[in-house]
Order: structure tokens, then C-alpha cells, then sequence
């Protein structure tokens, strides 16, 4: 349609297939993996604003379902809106409830695929689309939407890029390419970044410096961008991770002139044996890093905080009155630590609280180990490594660097949906302190802005 941006090659290829379905009553399923930003939503607009044409005489209804109402549901409604009032359409078009949007008779309905969503008695007789499918659950789509389109044979398309192995989108796509070998019709379509860059040099420069920050193999790049899928299970950190994550200089108990230190600090309970780390109780743990601003050869990272695990320390079971004491005075006297982020959930709220206000709002940031926080502590955890920004100190022999490498070597890691990963050790076999003490560390780097012009050591 003229009014509506073009289209490109690929998105045309998508829209045909779809349309031919649609138009013919053959009520096929589509899996559609395509590139983050790389113009499915454009492309489900469109295909919304023709159908709803189409159909604005007869009547009847498109169904799309985003795993949250808000703010998903409501950015896919507004970008129709916006469309269908481009192509001026706005004296026709109608609200309705909050989730509705008509065009004469044709009704275009928004809804929330979350698990306590209630959707059960509407129908789809157009359409139906599922967006970000990755993140919907099966049973929902199986149980709820799927039967909306039951009584007209309806098309049905699911939108996403790929996530793990246990999807909805990835197991709608194994059972459409094992179709397709039956009988040649294609009903899966995959884009990956490069295919979007062939039509866009700028986004191909974008991903580029994606690939650069997070490292080629981190979880969201493959996903995000490559389309492939990741494994339910398995080990946090590969042996290439590990060797990247292994540094040369030496540990330091002390500062040195001129330099800049971070900390991160996961808190445990005063319960256990006082003593050297094992991993026989859970322990409070304190990571300090060097941070440094230097030049970078990749040009992508040089706005990106260098670090080098300089020190470590380990309590488990010191009453958190003589901790306090020894954590202000490591942190502020002998470190004098710019940031310290601070395990902040549950036993370490307490803590956390007396060390702000002591060492200062400024200095203390507080975490909280929410379920989508940590998964993003995770995520850059592994940014940090796979770009060679973050190095422990070379071997020396203790117990804190022996234990701390035990628990990279037995961190696990489990893919959830809406993106978001959890990473742990397995009860079974230890703790994950010095993980989650390093993941900290990660953290306060981040947000530390140094009072030097960039590409100084600050």
C-alpha cells in the first residue's frame, strides 16, 4: 500500500506466503524467526492494515496475543493505529474496550498471553498472530488461542526470534520443517542479521558493534540476532569463557597509587564456621576490581570499563557486627573503593543499608536479586568476559582463587522465557558466592563513571 513504508525482499516473501493462506482458507501455520529490528512488527502492521480492509465491509476478527498486555499489546496497537490513520482510515477507525481497534465491521483484538489471561470465548476468523512467541508458554497458546480459530480454519502466525530448545516457536518450527519435508510447502521463514544488513548498512554496523560488546557467543547475540537456539541446560561458562576469564598480572592485597577500585559484595548469614572459604557453608565474599578506561583495540568497547580482579576476600560465619567493621575499613581506608555494589536481598538488606550510609549513597549501590535482575547481572557477566574486559588474577595458590574457580567451573545455567536466563551452582555441589560476588563486580564497573577524559587510566 502506498501510504505504508515498502517492504523488503524477505518481508515480502513472509506476506505472500501468509496472505495466500489467509485469502485461500487453507489455515496454515507460520513460524517466522526474523532479527531483532528487523521489521516483522513493520510487516505485521501492514499485514493487519490490508486484512483489516479487506474485510471492513463483511466483518470479522484478527487476533494477536503478546506475552504482556503492557506495554507489548499496546506498542502492537498504537503501531497499527498509526498505520491505519496514515492511510487515512481515521474517520472509519473505531476503540473499543481498551483492546479493540475496528475499521468498519473488521476488528483487530490485543491480547495478553501471560498465564493468568483470560481469553477463553473470543474468536479469530481472519487471523491470528502470536508476537515474541518465544516468550508465550505452550500449553497457553495450545490451550486458549489456538481454538479461537477452530471454526474457520484459520491462519495462524507465529512471530519471535529464537530462544532455547523448549519454545513455543522452536517447537512450532521443528514441526513445520519436518512438514515442509513432507510434502515442500514453506511454512518457516528465518532471517538472521546478515539477511536484515543486505538492505540496511546501517544496522549491519550496529550489530557489528553488538557482536564486539557481548562476544559472538553470548546467549542474546546467537538469539537475538544469529537465530540460533540455545540448549535447555548446561554449563554457565564454556572452556573458551574460562581461558578468556584467566588474566596474567598479580593478585594485590593493597592499592596502588593513582589507580581505581570497584567492589562487588555478596552477603551471607551469620551461621556457619568462621574460617578459610570452602564450600561446605555459604559465605560473604568481597571481589575487588581495578578499573580503567584505556584505549581499546576494538573501537566498539573503548567507552567500556577494563577490569582486573585484584583481591578478594572471603568470611563464613563472622557475626555481621565485626564484618560491618571490616568491610568499611577495607572498602574506604584501604581500598577507597568509587563504587560497591551490594547483594541487597534478604539477609543483606540490613547490611546493605549500614554500609550506604556510612560509605555514602554515592559509593553503595544496593541489588536486589530479582529473578529478571539477576538474569541481567548474568547477561553481563558474560558481555564482560566474552569481550576480554573482565580478567582474574593469575593463579596464586589460595584458597579464595581455587574455591572462586571451582564455582565458575560448576556454574550452571537455565534459559526462562521473556529472555531471561538463571544462572547458579547446583546446591548439591557447592555454593556461588564468589559467582555472584564477581556478577557484582560486573555491576558496580558499569555504572562507575570516572572523573578522567576517556582513554585515561582512571
Amino acid at each position: 500500500m502506498p501510504c505504508l513504508p515498502p517492504l523488503r525482499p524477505y518481508q515480502k516473501e513472509i506476506a505472500r506466503a501468509v496472505l495466500e493462506s489467509v485469502l485461500g482458507r487453507r489455515g496454515l501455520t507460520f513460524s517466522v524467526e526474523v532479527a531483532r529490528q528487523g521489521g516483522k512488527n513493520e510487516l505485521s502492521a501492514q499485514l493487519e492494515v490490508l486484512l483489516l480492509t479487506l474485510n471492513m465491509g463483511r466483518g470479522g476478527n484478527l487476533v494477536k496475543a503478546s506475552p504482556t498486555f503492557k506495554p507489548q499489546s499496546l506498542i502492537s496497537r498504537r503501531r497499527l493505529e498509526d498505520r491505519l490513520r496514515a492511510c487515512g482510515y481515521g474517520r472509519f477507525l473505531h476503540s473499543e474496550m481498551g483492546y479493540v481497534l475496528r475499521l468498519g465491521r473488521a476488528r483487530q483484538l490485543f491480547f495478553s498471553a501471560d498465564r493468568s489471561s483470560g481469553v477463553v470465548g473470543h474468536t479469530a476468523d481472519i487471523l491470528l498472530e502470536l508476537d515474541e512467541s518465544q516468550d508465550i508458554l505452550p500449553e497457553k497458546y495450545y490451550k486458549e488461542f489456538r481454538p479461537m480459530g477452530a471454526a474457520g480454519n484459520v491462519t495462524a502466525v507465529l512471530w519471535g526470534t529464537t530462544w532455547d530448545d523448549a519454545s513455543l516457536l522452536e517447537q512450532a518450527k521443528q514441526m513445520n520443517l519436518e512438514l515442509e519435508r513432507r510434502d515442500g510447502l514453506k511454512r518457516h521463514f528465518r532471517y538472521d542479521w546478515q539477511e536484515v544488513a543486505r538492505y540496511n548498512e546501517d544496522y549491519g554496523r550496529y550489530v557489528e558493534g553488538e557482536r564486539e560488546r557481548l562476544g559472538e557467543k553470548h546467549p542474546l547475540f546467537l538469539t537475538q540476532y544469529c537465530l540460533e537456539s540455545l540448549p535447555g541446560g548446561g554449563g554457565f561458562l564454556s572452556p573458551a569463557q574460562m581461558a578468556q576469564l584467566q588474566g596474567s598480572h598479580s593478585r594485590r592485597h593493597g592499592p596502588e597509587t593513582g589507580r581505581s577500585y570497584v567492589a562487588g559484595l555478596d552477603l551471607a548469614g551469620e551461621a556457619g564456621t568462621a574460617g578459610a572459604p570452602n564450600h561446605g557453608g555459604d559465605a560473604t565474599v568481597l571481589t575487588i576490581g581495578e578499573v580503567s578506561y584505556k584505549s581499546s583495540l576494538v573501537p566498539m568497547l573503548s567507552g567500556l570499563p577494563q577490569i582486573q580482579v585484584v583481591e578478594q576476600r572471603c568470611w563464613q560465619g563472622e557475626p555481621h557486627d565485626t564484618l560491618f567493621l571490616q568491610l568499611v575499613d577495607l572498602l574506604k581506608r584501604v581500598w577507597g573503593c568509587r563504587k560497591v555494589a551490594v547483594d541487597a536481598t534478604g539477609v543483606g538488606a540490613g547490611m546493605a543499608s549500614f554500609l550506604r550510609k556510612t560509605l555514602g549513597a554515592s559509593v553503595v549501590l544496593p541489588l536486589l536479586f530479582s529473578a529478571q535482575a539477576k538474569s541481567r547481572f548474568g547477561f553481563d557477566l558474560l558481555a564482560a568476559i566474552n569481550s576480554g574486559r573482565l580478567q582474574m588474577y593469575q593463579g596464586d595458590g589460595s584458597q579464595e582463587y581455587q574455591e572462586c574457580w571451582r564455582q565458575m567451573e560448576r556454574a550452571r545455567r537455565s534459559y526462562r522465557p521473556n529472555q531471561t536466563m538463571n544462572f547458579y551452582v547446583d546446591p548439591a555441589e557447592g555454593h556461588d558466592d564468589f559467582l555472584m560476588s564477581l556478577a557484582l563486580l560486573v555491576e558496580a564497573a558499569g555504572v562507575y563513571s570516572p572523573r578522567h577524559a576517556q582513554g585515561a587510566t582512571a
